[in-house]
Parts: structure tokens; sequence; C-alpha cells
């Protein structure tokens, strides 16, 4: 764990395809690597194409059975479905789901902030070209210059009243 921002994507949209696409890339990486994705309760975090995928990956001999049609049966048949079997232990791409309503859990949500702060903030662009090559200009200076990994300092103790 280094802090530092890897492959990043910066597009027009956020569906599907593109959380597909982002982790692929990540993936690829390391291919061999156990892989651990802290997401939210997304739609697209619990999608047929994500399913698939690990599938092929991991080399998984599922029966048609098994594995199901979406909206119908097996694996595939719902976003509940989907999510448990993307979650299981025993993947070697896991996806581990943190709680509506529970952003602060998610480590992302940090980088974003800082993103918002030191790019977005009072930020002028004249383009969408321009913003996107400004996050990716920043994503460069981050890493050389500011990142380490988050350090998780919640003890789980409740507020005080």
């Amino acid at each position: 764990m280094t802090g530092r921002s890897v492959s990043p994507i910066i597009g027009p949209t956020r569906n599907e395809s593109d959380f597909l696409e982002h982790c692929k890339r990540t993936v690829a990486l390391h291919p061999d690597a156990k892989w651990r994705f802290i997401v939210d309760q997304l739609n697209t975090h619990k999608s047929e194409s994500l399913v698939q995928w690990v599938v092929a990956m991991e080399g998984l001999k599922l029966s048609a059975e098994e594995l199901g049609v979406k909206g119908k049966s097996g694996i595939l048949k719902s976003q509940a479905t989907r999510q448990a079997f993307l979650s299981s232990p025993q993947r070697t791409i896991r996806f581990v789901y943190i709680p509506k309503h529970s952003s602060w859990l998610n480590q992302v949500e940090l980088w974003f902030s800082v993103v918002v702060r030191r790019v977005l903030k009072r930020g002028n662009f004249p383009s969408v070209d321009a913003l996107r090559q400004r996050l990716l200009d920043f994503i460069e200076y981050f890493n050389r210059t500011m990142a380490k990994p988050y350090r998780w300092t919640y003890t789980g103790k409740p507020l005080a009243t």
C-alpha cells in the first residue's frame, strides 16, 4: 500500500461499463494478486457484466444454471445475489460493500475531498478537456509528493454526547 492513485479513468459518465473498465485496468496492474475493492451500494458495483468478468478472471466453471439469467435465476438473478457472489470470501477479486449512508467508511471519499479542495474548488476550466488534464496533472503531482496510505484511526468507541 502506497496511497498512490493508480489507473485513473476520467470520463463523462460513471456507468456499468466505466466501473468494469476501471476494475479491469486496476487488476491488470497485478493480475495474479488478490484484490479487494471497497465500494458503496451503487448498482454499477453489482452488475451482471462485473459478475461475468470475475467468473472469467477466476476461471470458474459454472453451469448455465448456476450463473443463471439476470432477473430470473442463479447468481445473476438480482443485485442481492450478484452482491453475495462478488463479496464471497473465496473470491480472488472480491468486492466489500459498505453500508448505505456510511461514506465515511469508504477511503476513496477522503481522496475525493482532497481533489475537491485542491482542484475543483474555485477552479476555472475553459473546457472539459482542460478539467480532465488538470485532474490528471494533480493525480501525478499527488502521487509524486503527497501519497501515503490512509491511516484508519476510528476505535469503534461511540461519540460522546
